[in-house]
């Protein structure tokens, strides 16, 4: 068994797909529109196989910010090395996003670095 995907609902469906393909190289396939619903979103497709789908709804309104919260509170992508967690971190930096973990080793052993994407969402960059 693996997991098929995973959907986060977004404000800005246009700025976030092109975060994820632009920074973690992901593929977005055809947009789905159903204007009865007034539901738009894209899966966007990883080198691995792995989709995330994003999703837009005006009528969905913004979830707390507190990372203490119970439900979804992160997803990690792999990169391959530590090097190129640094340089994917800088090249976030340089771009504007914010930081919110240093590049590191963790207390369980990953060495990761943790940034927001255009909406907060966070994701750990890892080996």
């Amino acid at each position: 068994m693996r997991i098929e995907h995973i959907a986060i609902w977004v404000t800005d469906l246009e700025a976030m797909r092109l975060f994820y393909e632009t920074y973690f190289n992901a593929v977005a396939g055809e947009k789905y529109h159903n204007p009865r619903k007034e539901f738009t979103s894209y899966f966007l497709s990883f080198t691995d196989g792995a989709r995330l789908e994003i999703m837009h709804k005006p009528t969905i309104v913004a979830a707390s910010d507190n990372a203490l919260d119970t439900g979804f509170i992160h997803f990690a992508m792999s990169v391959g090395s530590k090097e190129q967690v640094h340089v994917l971190t800088e090249k976030l930096r340089e771009d504007g996003f914010t930081i919110a973990g240093e590049p590191r080793t963790t207390g369980d052993g990953y060495y990761e670095s943790v940034v927001l994407d255009p909406e907060g969402n966070q994701i750990e960059i890892t080996i």
